[in-house]
């Protein structure tokens, strides 16, 4: 079976020759292809909500006993422990550089670009 025979326009077309045998226009951008001086922040993850059930059984206690802190001080303490290991947690995942998507959050990227800024001038 022989091969399809296709217009010359189409040969053309197809191998990027069909503007009068031109080569494409190069790109040449508006600006020069520097960095800029800070990304925009953003939220990395939203945060949640976190130990509502022991502030909500904290104030609870606090209303049955005229918010007497003397009466609920186990409460309190149970709603201090979990606040205390939320923070911890937290500040160790902060301490992870790289988030799961494995880029950088903008805090960091400003860190770094205010530690290496970007040369406009050769020395």
């Amino acid at each position: 079976m022989a091969a399809p025979a296709y217009p010359t326009w189409v040969t053309r077309w197809v191998s990027g020759q069909w503007r009068n045998k031109k080569r494409p226009p190069t790109l040449r951008p508006s600006r020069t292809l520097a960095l800029a001086d800070k990304v925009a922040s953003r939220r990395e993850q939203s945060t949640e909500a976190t130990c509502i059930t022991e502030m909500s059984v904290m104030m609870a206690c606090w209303k049955q006993n005229d918010f007497n802190d003397a009466a609920c001080a186990e409460e309190i303490r149970m709603f201090y422990d979990c606040v205390a290991r939320t923070e911890k947690e937290r500040k160790n995942q902060n301490e992870d550089t790289m988030s799961s998507r494995g880029s950088l959050p903008s805090s960091k990227v400003n860190k770094l670009l205010k530690r290496f800024p970007q040369m406009t001038r050769y020395v």
